[in-house]
């Protein structure tokens, strides 16, 4: 029995059309977007609540899904106006409600007015801070 090899420039494998390819790697890097778009969520800090930590101006790379933990900063609705978040640190986590304050307890709206909130409320963790030039740099987690 004597096998053929097939010419350098020909596949053992029937070859499937271009565009076929092309539109299966569009769908793909679209998907990939689309989920980091409804991931990640860009805030600017507006107020004086979370002085020293962040200043007016900054602004912020939050990241949804993430597991939340006590001293991490986080973005949340506002309760008293859904259409803006607030940035707070996280004072404690127990049964799916999440305790938030300012580190400027004199200028902060936070659980002490609004009581805790719910955790699958939360928008996300505050991961970075992109702007001012002078700022940028990844936010932790303050241990007590």
């Amino acid at each position: 029995m004597v096998l053929e090899c097939p010419h350098p420039t020909q596949s053992l494998h029937p070859a499937r059309p271009r565009s076929a390819l092309v539109t299966a790697f569009a769908l793909l890097v679209g998907t990939g977007l689309l989920m980091a778009v409804r991931r990640f969520q860009r805030v600017e800090v507006a107020g004086d609540s979370m002085r020293p930590a962040f200043e007016p101006g900054d602004r912020l790379l939050v990241v949804a899904g993430v597991r939340i933990r006590e001293g991490e900063v986080v973005a949340l609705p506002d309760p008293r106006r859904s259409d803006r978040l607030l940035v707070k640190r996280v004072q404690s986590v127990r049964s799916g409600l999440v305790e938030v304050s300012g580190d400027n307890d004199r200028a902060s709206t936070d659980s002490r007015h609004f009581g805790p909130v719910p955790s699958s409320s939360l928008a996300g963790r505050v991961v970075y801070r992109y702007a001012p030039s002078g700022r940028v740099g990844r936010i932790g987690r303050v241990r007590a």
